[in-house]
């Protein structure tokens, strides 16, 4: 198995003002959610002074609302700030560097490719299908585990790196749709899920040595804990908190703000540098169809598509589709 992590890395760095963009609309909506909470829990409790089971009742539809409407809206914002970072990726990958005005030209791929949202979630949804049955059917141990006791601690692990990367993997997918804008949308999302089956244990390897990489991580890191608890142990508790607090927000920045976005760039870089020269053949199609009865009405959505007029030969001074605002 051949790693790409260091080719993934180099387009990692590349690529750090789309990390940047993305990180600063999670930290946007988190700043909000705290604004919000807080402007709740003050009127519900100290202007309102209402008792303790109204002010939980409210307090519980106040958390509906906003986690309905608001969590609704970030999806739709991180979703699209994300496609624009991956179509980045894509162009990197498929031509060795990023381009000028990398931030322009994701915005401007993803206008191109969805002309609405919708169809973006729409196909995003049934290759999130497809690659969870798939995954399911080929990539699964744990009927070995039944009669080998020793691999049931292996099988945890490799049902983790199965979980996280295919967490990312329809984003690779997505990768292949942005280097075809020639294909229509399912066209190019059937082709990408018949690659993914021509080269998914390259792709999940790669993760299960992430995955083994953080659980060794983890276990310094538990262990620093454990000095630090102790070393904590003589000073006020308000300090304490304090402390652990700052640690909690270290560790999530680090997560959320650079290894996801390190481990997704693996996963995009893995799948297209594997599928590169790899054509779509129907008996991967039939394999993975029989695997999926999400794939086979994506088939039929692909086999109805009329194929869109790229980009490149749309005639001059024609509008561009629009993104939605």
């Amino acid at each position: 198995m051949v790693l790409h992590f260091g080719k993934a890395t180099s387009i990692f760095l590349k690529t750090l003002p789309w990390v940047a963009v993305r990180f600063a609309v999670g930290a946007a909506f988190a700043l909000l959610a705290v604004g919000w909470f807080g402007l709740v829990l003050w009127i519900l409790f100290g202007s309102m002074g209402v008792s303790g089971a109204v002010g939980l009742v409210l307090l519980l539809l106040a958390t509906v609302v906003f986690g309905g409407f608001v969590a609704l809206i970030r999806r739709y914002v991180l979703y699209l700030v994300t496609a624009g970072h991956i179509a980045v990726i894509a162009h990197a990958v498929d031509t060795g560097d990023v381009p000028d005005d990398q931030l322009r030209f994701g915005k401007q791929q993803v206008m191109d490719r969805f002309v609405e949202a919708s169809a973006l979630f729409a196909v995003d949804q049934v290759i999130k299908t497809v690659i969870k049955q798939f995954n399911r059917a080929v990539a699964s141990i744990g009927r070995l585990a039944e009669f080998v006791p020793a691999l049931r601690q292996l099988m945890t692990i490799a049902t983790r790196a199965i979980g996280l990367a295919a967490s990312y993997i329809d984003q690779a997918i997505l990768a292949h749709m942005f280097l075809h804008e020639e294909k229509g949308t399912w066209t190019a999302a059937r082709d990408g899920l018949v690659l993914y089956g021509k080269t998914w244990k390259p792709v999940l390897g790669s993760t299960l040595l992430i995955v083994l990489g953080m659980h060794a991580v983890a276990l310094a890191f538990v262990g620093a804990l454990a000095v630090l608890s102790g070393a904590l142990g003589g000073f006020g508790t308000i300090l304490e908190i304090a402390v652990w607090l700052v640690v909690g927000g270290v560790v999530a920045i680090g997560y959320f703000g650079l290894l996801s976005p390190w481990i997704k760039t693996v996963v995009i870089t893995t799948y297209l540098v594997e599928a590169e020269g790899q054509t779509p053949d129907s008996e991967t199609m039939d394999y993975i169809a029989d695997r999926s009865s999400a794939f086979t009405d994506l088939l039929e959505k692909a086999e109805n598509e009329t194929e869109p007029t790229p980009v490149s030969d749309r005639t001059e001074g024609e509008p561009t589709p629009s993104a939605p605002s």
